[in-house]
């Protein structure tokens, strides 16, 4: 039988039968995607163990995510013309060997600048090896089997989304071979080598006719334009918020506006557009733009912050504090089944699982308030399920329905702009909550300490410190508190704490004040770190919920259905 699989008499009567090895074909595509649902990830679980290891800021921890989604997304535009010009199988090869080699260069990183741009090696090549795959299997599946192709995407998202947070934490706790939190990227060479082969043995040669021009002047201009604004968020509050942040942002709308502009001429004289123009012309497809930009910087954001705090506020193992995710990609996969039997209301299931979501997230404010910093994984569970089934109730319809509003001829530039827009307002998410959350940290563990200071001076007073001696030390705890909990670098003692250290030892004026004075600093420091992590989360959850409040007004702008009624499409 050949690869092909039709005789040349058949040929002439029937099309084509189906690409012999689509099958074997589609599960190198899989264990492509794969790799890059885990390494999407891996490091909200894994950050703190890395920046504990290699040092850094509290941006160090943003950029690691953001770094991966902005190169991701600045190359998902491209990737797939790359495939149209040069061959899917090709790229999707080089596009294997590079984030292979992306993966091992982050597992061998000296430094954070090192481990970031190492990240950003990875997002670039998965974004070149990822739209092939999906072009490939509209080639090599017939009608009938491609639904059930796309379909095995759910169940392959829905157990990385469990298993990725599992994965990584018992990788870094394991310490296999003394490589800790390098495990997470080493375990992708024999995936990336396996994806490597099976490509080379099972995916189907041949290029498209049509060969676009790559647009090189846009794809360099829609990178400048979210790097301006990405950077600056990411940034800012480590330089105290320089005007050239501000200047930087506002550049960025600038050079969006100059790209806009560019791809409209470039349209207009007949050359290949990097994004169709009009597209945003149509109500239902800019909406869901804007919605899947506010929806899915929620959604990245909140895991970033979610998982620093239950690491770095509550002191879980980095499995632990995977396992505490469990709940909610479990609720995912529940959601995605239950949008599946109730498609036919369309719009309406993506607003209902945004509120779902909103409901959920409440939850995780309420158990907080009630249990405070002693909270733990079970507490958690009910409202971080509900979060995920609302999750999952959202993103079942949202592609479909939003590419109800364009042309059939406009459905694979739409297809490439809207991926690239998950990945950036990811980037976009951890970069804004991420700085919301550490920049409150400081003054939410300083009222922490105000809150305890009557007991801690009491405490003080009992081992005869002076009122004046009191004073002091309460108001050194305090900055060294919060200084230490927002530092640059976590290994460096902060100038106020070197303060605290000095002011303790000159009040203290016998053997058993020596004894205590120690003891009860450090208690109601540990106590006011975890009270005022707990704080700012509350805080964030608020914001959280408000940004789903604007993405179920926002689903207003949408088609109401996946598919206009009695129309198969345009």
């Amino acid at each position: 039988m050949s690869t092909t699989g039709v005789a040349p008499d058949e040929a002439l009567t029937d099309s084509p039968a189906p690409y012999r090895w689509r099958w074997a074909a589609l599960f190198v595509i899989l264990a492509a995607e794969v790799m890059d649902l885990l390494d999407a990830v891996v490091t909200n679980i894994a950050g703190p163990s890395m920046r504990a290891d290699l040092g850094g800021g509290a941006s160090t921890l943003q950029w690691l995510a953001a770094a991966y989604t902005l190169s991701m997304a600045v190359g998902l535009v491209t990737g797939g013309r790359l495939g149209d010009i040069h061959g899917r199988r090709r790229m999707f090869l080089v596009g294997a060997a590079g984030f292979t080699l992306g993966s091992l260069l982050c597992a061998v990183s000296v430094a954070p600048e090192m481990l970031i741009g190492a990240r950003v090696v990875q997002g670039l090549f998965g974004a070149v090896m990822l739209p092939q795959g999906l072009g490939m299997i509209k080639e090599m599946f017939p009608p009938k089997e491609s639904q059930k192709a796309f379909g095995m995407f759910g169940p392959v998202m829905g157990l990385s989304a469990v298993c990725g947070p599992i994965l990584a934490g018992w990788l870094v706790d394991a310490d296999y071979f003394g490589t800790g939190w390098r495990m997470i990227f080493l375990i992708n060479l024999p995936l990336g080598a396996a994806a490597f082969l099976g490509a080379v043995r099972y995916l189907p040669r041949g290029r498209s006719s049509d060969k676009p021009r790559l647009d090189i002047p846009g794809m360099l201009l829609v990178s400048l334009a979210a790097l301006l604004i990405i950077f600056p968020l990411v940034q800012g509050r480590e330089y105290d918020w320089p005007v050239w942040t501000f200047v930087m942002m506002g550049a960025s709308v600038a050079v969006f506006v100059v790209f806009a502009g560019y791809e409209s001429r470039r349209s207009k004289t007949g050359r290949d557009p990097l994004v169709v123009p009009s597209l945003f012309r149509k109500r239902g497809f800019s909406g869901g733009m804007t919605l899947g930009l506010v929806f899915f910087s929620t959604m990245q954001g909140f895991m970033l912050v979610f998982n620093l705090y239950t690491q770095i506020g509550l002191g879980y193992s980095p499995l632990k504090a995977g396992l505490v995710m469990v709940p909610w990609s479990g609720g995912m996969i529940v959601g995605f089944g239950i949008a599946q039997g109730v498609a036919r209301f369309g719009r309406a299931v993506l607003q209902v699982g945004a509120l779902v979501m909103a409901l959920g997230v409440f939850g995780v404010w309420l158990t907080l308030e009630m249990v405070g910093s002693g909270v733990g994984p079970w507490q958690l569970l009910p409202s971080l399920l509900v979060t995920g089934i609302g999750m999952g109730l959202l993103m079942a319809p949202f592609f479909d329905i939003v590419l109800a509003s364009v042309e059939q001829h406009e459905t694979g530039s739409a297809s490439g702009t809207m991926t690239a827009m998950q990945q950036l307002g990811g980037a976009f998410g951890v970069a804004v909550l991420g700085t919301v959350f550490f920049g409150l940290l400081g003054g939410g563990i300083a009222g922490a300490v105000d809150h305890r200071s009557d007991d801690l001076r009491h405490q003080l007073a009992a081992v005869h410190i002076a009122p004046a001696a009191q004073d002091r030390v309460v108001a050194d705890l305090r900055a060294c508190s919060s200084d230490r909990a927002v530092a640059k670098d976590p290994a460096a003692t902060p100038a106020s704490c070197a303060r605290l250290e000095k002011d303790t030892r000159a009040a203290v004026t016998s053997p058993q004040a020596g004894a205590r004075v120690p003891a009860a600093l450090k208690a109601t420091s540990q106590s006011a770190f975890r009270s005022g992590f707990g704080s700012v989360m509350k805080t964030v959850l608020w914001i959280v919920d408000a940004m789903l409040a604007l993405t179920f007004l926002l689903a207003f702008l949408l088609p109401r259905h996946a598919r206009p009624e009695g129309s198969a499409g345009h």
